[in-house]
């Protein structure tokens, strides 16, 4: 399998350089479990989800305790047919659709109740896509019914689902929606939009 997240930062600060560039440093304890490759547009990171999306928490935690206004955008994507199997990204993260709806939805909630709250708050939008074989709005219905039952549930949008909270508990449920809905041999990705510190919430 091939799993990972092309993920940029946008800092409205004049400083924006010292943002990003200490933002990144955040991945460094991650590094040994993860491929990171930074250019001028984007960094990548491809590794299993269970590291992955810890590693993003942290990125955003990070940028969001500058105090700047800073927004993390991200594609992610896992079972991409267009990418070879990397052995970084092997994990066992990853739900049988064959297990009831409701009990893949309880266990993603239960992992949210372990997730470490981070102190940072995380405003954030997303929409799942689950591509391939097998009923694909059932599994998308159910991650929609999972979330409003999450904690960090704010509302449905045009497109998408908003989610706010401590990063800790916002990342998770990503994470869960990552992991727990669609095949884990099918193609599934994630459009994401995460902002901190916004002056339109003051």
């Amino acid at each position: 399998m091939f799993a990972g997240a092309q993920v940029s930062l946008y800092p409205m600060s004049d400083d924006f350089v010292d943002v990003i560039l200490s933002s990144l440093s955040a991945l460094d304890p991650w590094r040994d479990r993860l491929r990171i490759e930074t250019d001028d547009i984007s960094t990548l990171i491809v590794g299993p989800p269970e590291v992955l999306f810890p590693a993003l928490r942290d990125l955003y935690a990070a940028a969001a305790g500058t105090g700047h206004h800073v927004v993390l955008r991200a594609t992610l994507s896992r079972g991409c047919p267009g990418e070879p199997d990397d052995p970084i990204c092997q994990t066992g993260a990853l739900a049988n659709p064959a297990e009831p709806l409701a009990e893949r939805q309880a266990a993603a909630r239960s992992a949210i109740a372990d997730a470490p709250e981070t102190g940072q708050q995380a405003a954030a939008q997303f929409s799942l896509y689950v591509m391939g074989a097998g009923d694909h709005m059932a599994e998308i219905m159910g991650c929609i019914d999972f979330l409003k039952s999450s904690g960090t549930f704010d509302r449905s949008k045009n497109f998408c689902t908003r989610l706010t909270g401590d990063a800790g508990p916002v990342f998770a449920t990503l994470q869960q929606g990552f992991c727990r809905f669609g095949p884990p041999e099918g193609h599934v990705t994630i459009d994401l939009t995460v902002s901190a510190n916004s002056p339109s919430t003051r």
